[in-house]
């Protein structure tokens, strides 16, 4: 069993405040990606970070900002490595963090009923709620993620479809609303 001393857990708190360089509405804590802290002495501290895939360009970025921060507060050495096991996933992400991503218009990844590796599979691109209880996925989501569809951010409609897998960040999808016509981004589940 890991003890955390109250430092520790102060350290984790300020390392996980650092705003996301790729979706600044989220901190680093509300997408999950940052693991823990360890103490090395009084001012030598160690962080536990995961990207949210391997090679994520956004991992160095977190790393000086979560140095920065953390240096600020009092820290000398700060070390921040990377780890990969367990991987992150889009269950990671927190409920605050789920509720930030809708209110900047990204639909978040859908929840998953269970938790372990995502099987892909192929099928149309619209998750209008009426195929949403067929099995139709259009995005490689499993079945237990179907359960509900993707929703427009916007004007929370069902009926959207896939325009392409990739959008701004290699992490979202672009989809469009069918009822209002808006497009957006989806932040996949991984």
């Amino acid at each position: 069993m890991v003890t955390t001393t109250s430092l520790e857990a102060e350290l984790l708190e300020l390392a996980g405040s650092v705003p996301d360089p790729e979706l600044p509405v989220l901190t680093l804590q509300e997408l999950g990606v940052v693991r823990a802290v360890h103490l090395h002495g009084p001012d030598t501290v160690e962080v536990e970070l995961t990207p949210t895939y391997t090679g994520c360009p956004a991992i160095e970025a977190m790393s000086v900002d979560i140095e920065r921060v953390l240096r600020s507060h009092g820290m000398r050495e700060v070390t921040v490595r990377t780890v990969l096991s367990p991987a992150w996933t889009t269950d990671d992400i927190s409920p605050e963090g789920r509720r930030k991503l809708r209110e900047f218009g990204i639909a978040p990844p859908r929840v998953r009923a269970a938790s372990g590796p995502v099987p892909l599979t192929l099928g149309p691109t619209r998750t209008e709620e009426a195929s949403a209880g067929n099995g139709a996925a259009g995005n490689g989501a499993t079945d237990a993620a179907l359960a509900e569809p993707v929703r427009c951010p916007h004007c929370g409609s069902a009926d959207t479809e896939l325009l392409s897998r990739f959008s701004s960040t290699a992490c979202k999808a672009l989809r469009r609303c069918l009822a209002c016509r808006e497009p957006f981004d989806h932040f996949k589940e991984l």
